[in-house]
């Protein structure tokens, strides 16, 4: 069974994992649509094994319907969950921040419990390189996410992957630049924030090598070297030359929009606004692990594995979702309110609130 299956990482960790020919393949989303392009995709690639019983449902993994799927099949070899709130613009408000937690961590919990009733033999869930160190709420919500499920390792076996950003993922950065051709807008990027980058089919066969190959309790992530992360404004200079384009510098927003709606196709140039960043939630760089975790770098060439790293029990992170839910219950409850929480749990979680937010910039 995968979770969140027709976005981009689930859908490549689907193809990465078809080769090796399962007898049934479940895929749940809300993406009904997404779904649909899904089934499209992989039966019309040549080559491509597919199962006779492949089967999607439209529903979340919270739903009673879920509960019955795996109570009437008796459950499955291998779950994979990549359902999650994955953006840093998720995190506007109370109301945001929220819905961020109860997707990424209480019904999360809510399906590890459902496991320990079906228990699979392989429990794969992703994580994110924004779990280490991190600044952001949905880097500690999936920081917390880890401690959840890990402290199920005992019933099955549980594995996670950090990794780096999904190059032209659903609703990414560089998939927006995109949509701003199609549509003749100006591309936006920040020329200070320096990020590791993969490929979707990367991103797919790092999860799915951390669901086969990994041990009960490891972290996988990509060896990349410091001098691969990259600036988002470079490498929008390289996805402008790839479209025979050169950018045409602005100054601000408004002087962007101006030119992009003036643009005449037989000119080359392409209006960009390149900024330092100033909302809130954005780190400079991006990192894998931290200290205090024991790493192997020899095992595989192009994989490091978290082998140990320092987990909350059981008990602790049962309190602490029993916190969270005593503060969502409140009607005047404040995103402060959860942020000092989570400080409690994560003490090297270093939030900063700068009164904007990425849906305040183009």
């Amino acid at each position: 069974m995968v979770i969140g299956g027709a976005g981009s990482i689930g859908s490549s960790f689907i193809k990465a994992l078809l080769p090796f020919k399962p007898s049934k393949l479940v895929v749940i989303d809300l993406n009904e649509n997404g779904l649909a392009e899904l089934v499209r995709d992989i039966r019309s690639t040549n080559g491509l094994y597919v199962p006779d019983e492949f089967r999607c449902y439209t529903l979340n993994y919270a739903d009673p319907i879920f509960e019955r799927i795996f109570r009437e099949e008796k459950g499955f070899d291998i779950v994979a969950n990549f359902s999650a709130h994955k953006h840093v613009r998720s995190e506007k408000d109370r109301y945001s921040v929220q819905a961020l937690i109860e997707n990424n961590d209480i019904k999360a919990k809510k399906l590890m419990d459902l496991l320990t009733v079906y228990p699979p033999k392989h429990f794969f869930c992703v994580s994110t390189d924004k779990a280490a160190n991190p600044v952001n709420i949905m880097g500690a919500s999936k920081r917390i996410m880890e401690d959840l499920v890990m402290a199920y390792n005992k019933y099955f076996k549980v594995t996670t992957a950090r990794f780096a950003n999904v190059a032209f993922s659903n609703g990414s950065l560089l998939d927006g630049w995109i949509h701003r051709l199609q549509k003749k807008q100006p591309l936006a990027a920040p020329s200070d924030v320096r990020r590791y980058f993969v490929s979707p089919e990367e991103a797919g066969q790092i999860c799915m090598l951390a669901c086969i190959l990994g041990n009960g309790g490891e972290v996988f992530f990509p060896k990349l070297g410091e001098n691969q992360m990259l600036t988002f404004s470079s490498i929008c200079d390289n996805f402008l030359t790839f479209n025979g384009l050169k950018k045409d510098p602005c100054s601000s927003d408004d002087e962007a929009k101006r030119k992009a709606a003036a643009l005449d196709w037989n000119d080359n140039k392409y209006p960009t606004v390149y900024f330092h960043s100033d909302t809130t939630g954005e780190k400079a760089y991006e990192e894998f692990y931290v200290p205090g975790e024991k790493i192997d770098m020899q095992r595989f060439q192009a994989l490091g594995v978290v082998e140990q790293t320092t987990r909350h029990d059981i008990a602790e992170v049962n309190g602490f979702f029993e916190k969270l839910e005593s503060i969502f219950a409140r009607e005047d409850f404040s995103k402060a309110q959860i942020i000092d929480a989570i400080k409690e749990f994560i003490p090297n979680f270093e939030h900063e609130e700068k009164g904007k937010n990425l849906d305040q910039k183009m």
